[in-house]
């Protein structure tokens, strides 16, 4: 299974509103990946702006696979790709 860069940023979208009590609609967020840091989100909530790493990102994955899918997947099966976007590649 694989997950578009749009799923993705849904699924932190998701992830950070029930976090930070918000709604989706209020929680911005740019993927990206750089050689150094490999790949990050920068999540914007209320005006403060936060970054989560890749082990962030796979755990909101996971909680929106488990959410919308109905799929229980491990960290293990989960692994970020960079094409001509980011995407999740998900081994179920």
């Amino acid at each position: 299974m694989i997950l578009s860069m749009d799923e993705i940023v849904n699924a932190i979208c998701l992830h950070m509103a029930e976090r930070k009590g918000v709604q989706p609609t209020d929680v911005v967020v740019e993927l990206s990946w750089e050689e150094d840091t490999g790949f990050t989100a920068e999540v914007h909530v209320q005006g403060r702006s936060q970054y989560l790493v890749e082990a962030n990102m796979i755990e909101a994955i996971l909680r929106y696979l488990h959410s919308e899918y109905d799929i229980r997947a491990y960290r293990e099966q989960v692994q970020l790709d960079l094409d001509e976007e980011i995407t999740a590649i998900v081994q179920i």
